[in-house]
């Protein structure tokens, strides 16, 4: 009791210092929806990290052009309608009657104000940039009409434009992250207002009433970042927590047995993946990479597509999906799931196959194997140290002594983007065409194309490239669909990445309450509602 007055005041206390009106404590209890979530925020700057926990926050405070349904379907946003025009320019009419949580009014000026931006937040660890890079002028129409000029015939326009999130001209001229992470510009034009900002602990929210969409069903929600699984599930089950993400798959048979609980899920677009280290070249030594007595090899096996064939054939995925995940993955051999735009259809897992891998590994010069660290976050992913204790053990078995280093994902990420890593566990929550994971980790990193934003095992393909060159500009739909879906072959053929399996998405909750499930795992509160009664 002591705690929940606490909290309540907390929030009373900050309402007041940012200029909302205070509301009685039983109030703000009852209508106060407490979230925990599995990852950690890194940053409230919608432009700063392409990044799920990010985005979800994101989506809380901001608005898009277009947005995304639960099925990741285009829907209107902050604009009610979008066409092509001719075969370099695309025109968009916006929503009237907008307004910023400061009162300021959205016009076409803050479209071009964010574009503007998206290339140049200093030091972003994921650049949005790839979404400004084919827009070669923009052009005013009216305060609700703008046109995008391409450089090229650009169908993903509308695609694009469900990642970027709209700032105010006038509000944001100067702002840096920090400003946003401090809450001073953390202004928007979405569902809730940023009343707090604890860095890595939570975020509190206070409901936008004058959301010119579907009002959220709570006044107040505190954000939780919960990474520790037991904890997260606990929190549930003591009422600390009305609905938590990223269930542990230890607790999902006991959650959906419990007659106070509900749960939500949907086989996601969160595909987990082994990146490898592609930048040293065959006579080069890889940093986590050493003979069987430590010592440096003197080349970098990575570079053999022969030994990449290897590494994969020696997982069991299947065995990782049922006893890993406990039957919350589907193993993948590639990013996208079968029925969305551009999945390869004979692009399956690759089979477990332990002494074809050793065959493999004999014939590229390694009949011993050699020593390899395989890293990852240990709190970012659904079991994620567990996998890559799981696929060190299956490496191991075939010769290649694997080491695993699992660390949290504020350390982990900085060391992947500096690439330090010879072999490392992530994933990407894709958009649902094969031009997203080419562009941002399949494609060869290009700041003036704004490729490969997330390409940290730096792979590099000059057909691949060639290949999502041509889809980039096709305006026929089945065309572009063939492209990328031979580029996606030619990267699967050539192990540029090791998948493991697309990951389901699971929320629980406590009985009275319902969630939206949604396959991009965004966790946002405006699709949590209290129950219908029956």
């Amino acid at each position: 009791m002591r705690n929940s007055i606490r909290n309540a005041t907390t929030v009373a206390v900050s309402a007041l210092v940012l200029g909302l009106a205070p509301v009685h404590l039983a109030s703000v209890h009852a209508q106060t929806l407490n979230m925990g979530v599995g990852s950690p925020v890194t940053s409230l700057d919608p432009h700063y990290h392409q990044l799920s926990p990010n985005n979800a926050v994101s989506d809380m405070i901001f608005d898009k052009l277009v947005s995304t349904d639960a099925a990741a379907r285009n829907i209107p946003g902050l604009a009610l309608s979008w066409s092509a025009t001719g075969p370099t320019t695309w025109e968009f009419k916006l929503r009237p009657d907008v307004k910023f949580h400061n009162g300021n009014a959205f016009t076409a000026e803050d479209v071009v104000f964010t574009i503007n931006r998206l290339p140049n937040v200093p030091n972003s660890p994921s650049s949005y940039a790839a979404y400004a890079r084919p827009i070669e002028r923009m052009e005013i129409v009216d305060p609700l009409t703008i046109r995008f000029h391409t450089r090229a015939p650009y169908p993903l326009l509308p695609l694009d434009m469900t990642n970027v999130r709209i700032l105010d001209s006038e509000t944001h001229a100067d702002a840096t992250t920090e400003d946003f992470n401090n809450g001073r510009a953390a202004i928007g034009t979405g569902p809730w207002r940023v009343v707090a900002h604890r860095n890595g602990d939570r975020i509190e929210f206070a409901r936008n009433d004058d959301y010119w969409g579907d009002k959220p069903a709570f006044e107040r929600v505190n954000y939780r970042m919960v990474t520790n699984d037991a904890t997260r599930t606990a929190s549930l089950l003591s009422g600390d927590l009305d609905i938590i993400d990223q269930v542990p798959t230890s607790d999902l048979a006991r959650l959906r047995r419990d007659p106070n609980m509900n749960v939500a899920e949907t086989v996601g677009l969160r595909l987990i993946f082994l990146g490898l280290d592609h930048l040293r070249g065959a006579n080069e030594n890889s940093p986590q990479i050493t003979d069987n007595n430590g010592q440096p090899l003197g080349r970098n096996p990575l570079a053999d597509v022969r030994v990449r064939r290897a590494l994969s054939m020696a997982i069991d995925r299947k065995a990782i999906a049922e006893r890993v995940m406990e039957g919350a993955a589907t193993p993948s051999g590639q990013f996208l799931p079968p029925g969305t735009f551009s999945h390869v259809p004979d692009v399956q897992a690759p089979a477990y196959d332990a002494d074809a891998a050793r065959r493999l590994l004999a014939e590229a010069g390694y009949p011993n194997g050699f020593r390899i660290t395989l890293s990852g976050p240990n709190d970012r992913y659904i079991n994620d140290s567990r996998i890559i204790q799981a696929v060190g053990q299956m490496w191991t078995r075939i010769g290649v002594r694997t080491a695993v280093e699992a660390q949290t994902w504020s350390t982990f990420v900085g060391r992947a983007g500096r690439q330090e890593f010879s072999s490392f566990l992530i994933g990407w929550g894709s958009n649902p065409d094969g031009s997203h994971p080419l562009r941002n980790i399949i494609g060869t990193v290009s700041r003036e194309r704004g490729w490969g934003a997330s390409n940290r095992g730096r792979y590099s393909n000059a057909e691949v490239d060639r290949l999502l060159t041509e889809a980039l500009v096709e305006l026929d739909e089945p065309k572009r669909e063939q492209l990328l879906i031979r580029a996606q072959r030619i990267a699967a053929e050539d192990v540029a990445v090791i998948p493991l399996h697309i990951q389901t998405n699971i929320w629980a909750m406590r009985r009275g309450l319902t969630h939206t499930a949604r396959v991009d795992e965004l966790t946002r509160a405006q699709d949590t509602r209290p129950a219908a009664a029956r």
